[in-house]
């Protein structure tokens, strides 16, 4: 049959099971606007600004495994995507950004809303495409499709002059084939050394990283780790690939992590990393990292391995494939003297806040009870980012959304969503500060008229917390550009822009402001009012090794 480009990407989405594209109108993209509207089996979510429509479809990839769509028109349409392209790529996301740009003839002439799109976004995109011949339309969006699901995933940009959408071609559908998990990169000699490696170690140690989330591997990794018997930690990326409530789990490695990780894993002679990339804020000072231990490096980027830390041993492949395999040539491991260890530590360096007033750990803590662990959360980035991770027991995988690579703030409001329209019968809740939801707030006008019952979290110190903290600690307290004190009333924004909003100054006005917000089938803000010099323990200073890790009673101990 004879179709239009703009028809024959509608039909490619179709034909890949896409339920649900986030984009912003404009010129360039009118034609396939004007095709979309003939679709109603897709639903278009209308951001406020096309920022907030690449994160909303990061946030429904991440909730749901599936690739994420956005579209876009020519010039700053397809410039403010590029923050979002750029935070899933970090954190290997699968989206589809299309793209709509001037017409053929008028590329390289510096046309009104012209840009060079994939030369952006080359250093962030698995791969990107500018399709200039209509013939070649339909296959172009089916690769972009295979290449951000196949192996590591990632976003891939489509960019579109505005004639190939108005440009008929014949078009045929094709039955869509989802890539195969790699494993031909699986050698045997590879998984006997791990194995072996494995039978020698006395003190080993799992560490496991967001590969294991994307994956899908969490039910091989509980195996895996009952059968070596060893404590786990995880990354900000790998939160619930491994059950957080198990007594097995030491807590989160690095900058912030738990001292029962950091000290684990600095004395282990073993250190398992399943899915990790090894990034500064986990390493601290490399050359001291885990340094009494070999590495067996498990995944499915060989440009990982060797990276950022030497690896004694690797399996390249897919994370779950890999873990069945071993698994399979596993016997159970004994280790109950240094399990005995980790939990020692564990009791002797317990997470603790003050038991008194308002404060991020409280509000987490606090969530989470009131939710029965069941809750999709979302975050910003900065102090409450950390408080989320280290506070709330995460259970299972994909059930915390963040940037973690590129550390985007503004992220999280368009992030829960995609998230929330993806998953309507879940609860999604966003953890934001007060900073970050200045960035990208006009989404809750998004999220009011699609009438999603997220419920935003503004824990509000009126400064950046995060950097005020590094300014307290190592910048003699000078408080450059860092506090927001202006007076604005967020209760009142976010009702102009049609949610429900209540602001709290006590532990018992928030758990009533929750309580109300859980009912609530509308966007729903709470604005936490806590104090200003309220800091993230433990802390391991930048360059510093993390068995080195102190907290407010070691620094008043040191003074």
């Amino acid at each position: 049959m004879e179709l239009t480009g703009s028809q024959v990407i509608i039909e490619c989405l179709k034909e890949q099971g896409v339920d649900t594209v986030f984009g912003y109108p404009g010129g360039a993209i009118l034609n396939v606007y004007d095709e979309l509207y003939k679709h109603p089996e897709i639903k278009h979510v209308l951001t406020s600004h096309e920022q907030g429509a690449s994160h909303a479809a990061d946030g429904y990839a991440r909730s749901t495994g599936k690739v994420g769509v956005c579209l876009a028109t020519s010039g700053p349409g397809a410039t403010n995507l590029v923050t979002g392209i750029a935070t899933a790529y970090m954190d290997s996301v699968p989206i589809v950004a299309i793209t709509c740009n001037v017409g053929v003839s008028l590329l390289g002439k510096d046309s009104f809303q012209e840009i060079d799109i994939a030369g952006i976004t080359t250093p962030i995109t698995k791969h990107n495409f500018i399709v200039k011949d209509v013939t070649k339309l339909a296959d172009t969006i089916r690769r972009a499709f295979t290449i951000a699901r196949k192996g590591r995933p990632g976003p891939v940009l489509v960019d579109i002059p505005k004639d190939v959408t108005a440009a008929t071609v014949e078009f045929e559908t094709k039955a869509v084939e989802m890539p195969a998990r790699i494993s031909s990169t699986i050698t045997e000699e590879d998984l006997k050394k791990a194995v072996k490696m494995i039978k020698a170690s006395k003190k080993p140690f799992v560490f496991v990283g967001g590969g294991a989330v994307i994956s899908g591997a969490s039910e091989e990794l509980k195996q895996f780790v009952e059968l070596v018997n060893a404590p786990v930690c995880d990354t900000l990326m790998g939160k619930g690939a491994f059950d957080g409530t198990s007594d097995q789990y030491a807590g989160m490695l690095g900058m912030h992590g738990t001292k029962a990780s950091n000290l684990g894993v600095s004395e282990c002679d073993l250190l398992i990393a399943i899915g990790v990339r090894f990034s500064d804020r986990v390493l601290g000072n490399a050359k001291r990292f885990a340094h009494q231990a070999k590495i067996l490096q498990f995944d499915i980027d060989p440009a990982e391995i060797n990276k950022n830390i030497i690896a004694n041993a690797s399996v390249i492949g897919d994370i779950k494939e890999i873990l069945q395999r071993v698994n399979g040539m596993l016997e159970p491991q004994s280790h109950k003297e240094w399990i005995a260890h980790v939990e020692h530590y564990k009791e002797k360096y317990p997470f603790t806040y003050p038991q008194t007033g308002l404060s991020g750990p409280y509000i987490i803590e606090k969530i989470y009870e009131m939710v029965q662990g069941d809750a999709i959360m979302v975050t910003e980035v900065g102090q409450h980012q950390m408080w989320a991770a280290q506070c709330y027991k995460y259970k299972e995988p994909r059930t915390l959304l963040t940037s973690g690579g590129l550390g985007t703030m503004g992220y999280g409001l368009g992030a829960a969503i995609g998230a929330q329209t993806a998953n309507p019968d879940k609860q999604v809740i966003n953890i934001a500060g007060d900073g970050c939801f200045r960035m990208n707030m006009n989404e809750l006008a998004t999220a009011s008229r699609q009438n999603l019952p997220l419920i935003e979290v503004i824990i509000n110190n009126h400064v950046l917390g995060m950097v005020r903290q590094w300014q307290t600690l190592f910048y003699n307290e000078h408080y450059s550009a860092t506090i927001l004190d202006d007076g604005v009333d967020f209760v009142k924004l976010s009702e102009a822009m049609g949610a429900e909003a209540r602001r709290v100054t006590s532990r018992e006005e928030f758990e009533a402001a929750f309580a109300e917000a859980l009912e609530c089938k509308k966007p729903f803000v709470i604005d936490c009012i806590i104090d200003s010099d309220d800091k993230v323990w433990p802390m391991v200073a930048p360059g510093a090794p993390i068995n080195e890790a102190f907290d407010e009673k070691d620094l008043n101990n040191k003074e």
